[in-house]
């Protein structure tokens, strides 16, 4: 269920449930060695989980606090971002105000945005006392405490009228702030996030959280986007044909999560769940996860066991077509990469020279068209890979492909047995430097490559540890 295109995590054996009592010695060690793989694949990896307010009213929701806590002490980089919709409806009750909602969006007027601020303020300081809490006391975690922070880091503006009503201080995201929040995740903090969003003119939004949890995973490029549903997703495995592991590519979801018949069961904040999904997995999340919370933690199942136990959405239809090129991708190849070496922005290749390296060439293909490309030529002596030739159909940019193919690419270096990137540029440091290089020498280039630098094109050096 939750395997990133890696053999290693795909051909993991099932874990819990299903090696026996886990407490006896072989079942812990059948267990850890199951889970292994999953531990590995997941660590730096960065994860966006967004958590209904109805769960966080559960009484057993400190058990699934304390699993995004083990997450973050197992290498995981969270973004957690809470609803708030029945403590802003036992608010709205104490202080005798009349919820109202149009087409499941509340509107928000002055005295019911005081509400929401003081329902969703205390539902944050009650999150962040119990993530602090999460670890046990006594273990060796707790030496390092475990650190929650936030920010003013969603822009809002507001949704105004609608179908002839007007829904005031109701907010939709403008924008995230994705550099702060990459910051702090770096410092392997938990990232909270409350459904409100702020204006430049200093006024504040009610916004889905849904919402919040979709512009952030798209933004961030996260590895996963996770939403703790009402409803139980597991049931809808055999509906949807995703089979014993659940996973179903982004088309088929389209088509029947979308349905009217599939969302006529669905609480409000269910649907939103599902339209905030589907819309990140059109826009570059890779994995788009729907989990319960019956049994026993369903977030650790779903993430460190094959089948898992929820329903996975997979861009594989769309994005996770990136495959090694083969010697028929030539053409597709040369078509990508002819006008940036016309512009001086490649070196240039001859047909021959790519049909000669054609095993160090990864393709994002669509429909039977190479969309996108890039070069990774291995230097084993310095444990160092090249990132090189990167190129995306002019149709298909400004749709975050790039950053698509640098995931694939650190992934194959890392499974290769490299320990950095590195890349030459003239023009696009920039966009190295947002995606984690840091500037280098030639110096820090392999001797090989080192005595292959061209000083004329004076290309900056950039290197990134995997």
């Amino acid at each position: 269920m939750s395997t990133d295109g890696s053999p290693e995590i795909a051909d993991a054996p099932e874990i819990w449930g299903r090696t026996g009592d886990t407490t006896s010695g072989e079942g812990f060690v059948s267990a850890l060695r199951s889970a292994g793989p999953y531990i590995h694949g997941h660590h730096g990896r960065t994860f966006v989980i967004a958590l209904p307010g109805e769960n966080c009213a559960r009484d057993d929701s400190d058990r699934l606090l304390g699993d995004i806590a083990l997450l973050v002490r197992l290498g995981v980089k969270i973004v957690l971002v809470h609803g708030a919709r029945p403590q802003i409806e036992a608010e709205l009750a104490l202080r005798g105000i009349q919820p109202r909602f149009a087409d499941d969006l509340r509107i928000t007027d002055a005295p019911t945005m005081k509400a929401v601020r003081a329902a969703i303020g205390v539902l944050r300081m009650d999150i962040e006392a119990r993530l602090a809490a999460s670890v046990e006391t006594g273990s060796p975690m707790t030496r390092v405490p475990l650190k929650v922070v936030g920010g003013t880091w969603v822009t809002a503006q507001p949704v105004g009228v609608r179908n002839g009503i007007d829904h005031q201080l109701t907010g939709r995201v403008r924008k995230v702030d994705i550099a702060e929040i990459r910051h702090a995740l770096q410092g392997d903090r938990i990232v909270l996030l409350s459904p409100v969003g702020y204006s430049p003119t200093g006024e504040t939004f009610n916004v889905r959280n849904a919402e919040v949890a979709q512009a952030v995973a798209t933004g961030l490029g996260a590895d996963k986007l996770i939403f703790v549903m009402e409803s139980e997703p597991g049931g809808w495995r055999l509906v949807m044909g995703a089979g014993d592991a659940g996973q179903v590519q982004l088309s088929a979801a389209e088509e029947t999560l979308a349905a009217d018949d599939r969302q006529a069961g669905l609480s409000p904040e269910d649907r939103n769940c599902i339209a905030a999904g589907l819309t990140a997995a059109r826009n570059g999340v890779r994995r788009v996860h729907f989990i319960g919370t019956e049994g026993a933690s369903p977030l650790l199942r779903e993430l460190y066991t094959r089948d898992g136990c929820g329903l996975m959405v997979s861009a594989d239809d769309d994005y996770e077509s990136t495959r090694d090129a083969r010697i028929d991708d030539v053409q597709g190849i040369l078509t990508l990469i002819r006008p940036l070496e016309e512009a001086g922005l490649l070196r240039q290749r001859s047909r021959e020279q790519i049909e000669v390296d054609i095993d160090q060439f990864a393709v994002m293909v669509r429909d039977g068209m190479v969309i996108a490309c890039y070069a990774l030529i291995e230097f084993a002596e310095d444990l160092a890979a090249e990132f090189s030739c990167v190129a995306v159909h002019p149709d298909y940019q400004g749709r975050g492909l790039a950053a698509v193919m640098l995931r694939h690419a650190r992934r194959a270096a890392k499974e290769k047995g490299m320990d950095r990137l590195f890349v030459l540029t003239t023009q696009t440091p920039g966009w190295f430097l947002e995606h984690g290089f840091t500037l280098g020498t030639v110096a820090d280039l392999p001797a090989p490559k080192r005595a292959d630098y061209n000083p004329a094109r004076n290309s900056l050096v950039l290197t990134h540890p995997l």
